[in-house]
């Protein structure tokens, strides 16, 4: 058999590269015999640049930047020829704070932009920037800061970092630069920069935000989302465009620049090869985190399984935890699932700590039962 192993990462857990070679482990302690495609996936979100890195004959480069809060920081990029591969959980990921320092009012993009121009500095002459997450909530006004376009008060100062500040915004030190070069947001999401379905309204929670916060950071991103709106290159109806409050309105700063949003899944599925490894496989095995309702809603889980339902292939989904209904399940084209809270008999630390051990005795049992 042809075994095609795809995860994503487990949020807080195990990346997908540490997880498909888990998964892998414990198939090959069962039989050996079988032929493993690792294809570990991410959507843009952490594990991007991983994820990417054996599937491109590229090199990556480690680089200084600066974490949500501004303290220094190294991260890595990808650079394949003149395109680059930049992360922005790398530099403002939430798994870089502390739950005390979570604080999307005061987080800031500004070591994204450190990573965009060293790309640029490496030969890129376009940068697809990973989106997802993150700990910020400040529509890229930090990330603008790095490129030379920080934003000023009415009597001309720069803002502080973190989003809460851009109440203020009444100008930018000048246009970005970045050299003529071309931005692509990898994302899964595709929600505006502000309202009910926005950056704020919707991810700010996540992020650290109360309920008040929610509403004084949506004020802000919205004021910042007219100040973007004059630059040359920014779409009409900016704060509106889908993907624009990706990465908390990152999204909204790329397309300001004459950037774009694409589907980080189908990035990722294009450049990995995935697709002509669903039709040499015989069973396919993917996973996350958390196997939920939005798990069916464009996440890599839903798109591998679709994937596989629609070449006729069994696809078993090995997760933290499941809480989607067989039914929805197997409409979405996953014949089995497996969880991480069940091996361990609901022991929630063990399965945050121990989840390579847990996906390797999983993996040995679904090869014991597909083998036979």
């Amino acid at each position: 058999m042809r075994i095609l192993i795809c995860p994503d990462k487990f949020a807080g857990s195990i990346d997908a590269v540490p997880a498909a070679a888990a998964v892998a482990a414990g198939w090959r302690a069962a039989n050996d015999a079988d032929e493993l495609v690792e294809r570990p996936l991410s959507d843009g979100g952490p594990g991007f640049v991983d994820v990417l890195t054996p599937a491109l004959n590229g090199r990556r480069v480690i680089v200084d930047t600066v974490d949500p809060l501004g303290r220094p920081a190294k991260a890595t990029i990808l650079i394949n020829g003149p395109i680059g591969y930049v992360e922005s959980a790398h530099a403002c990921g939430l798994h870089l704070l502390a739950p005390a320092d979570r604080d999307p009012k005061r987080t800031t993009s500004y070591g994204l932009g450190l990573l965009i121009l060293a790309a640029i500095e490496h030969g890129a002459t376009r940068v697809v920037i990973g989106l997802g997450g993150s700990a910020v909530n400040d529509a890229g006004a930090g990330m603008l800061a790095a490129l030379d376009a920080a934003p000023l008060d009415a009597a001309g100062y720069a803002l502080p970092y973190g989003g809460a500040a851009l109440t203020a915004a009444e100008s930018l030190t000048g246009p970005p630069r970045i050299r003529g070069a071309e931005l692509i947001g990898a994302t899964d999401v595709d929600n505006p920069l502000t309202g009910l379905h926005g950056a704020s309204a919707v991810y700010g929670p996540q992020k650290g935000a109360t309920r008040e916060d929610v509403f004084l950071l949506d004020r802000a991103l919205e004021r910042f989302g007219e100040l973007l709106q004059h630059l040359p290159t920014a779409p009409p109806r900016l704060a509106a465009q889908p993907g624009a409050g990706a990465a908390g309105g990152i999204g909204a700063a790329i397309l300001a620049l004459g950037g774009r949003c694409e589907s980080g899944i189908e990035l990722v599925t294009r450049l990995t090869g995935l697709t002509e490894a669903l039709d040499a496989a015989d069973l396919v095995i993917t996973g996350e985190g958390s196997f939920d309702h939005q798990s069916l809603r464009g996440k890599v889980v839903a798109g591998v399984a679709a994937g596989a339902r629609d070449r006729g292939l069994p696809c078993v989904v090995l997760a933290g935890r499941v809480s989607t209904g067989r039914r929805e399940a197997a409409a979405a084209g996953v014949t089995e699932t497996y969880s991480l809270m069940d091996y361990f008999d609901g022991d929630e630390e063990a399965a945050m700590t121990r989840p390579a051990d847990g996906l390797t005795a999983l993996a040995r049992r679904v090869a014991g039962q597909y083998s036979r």
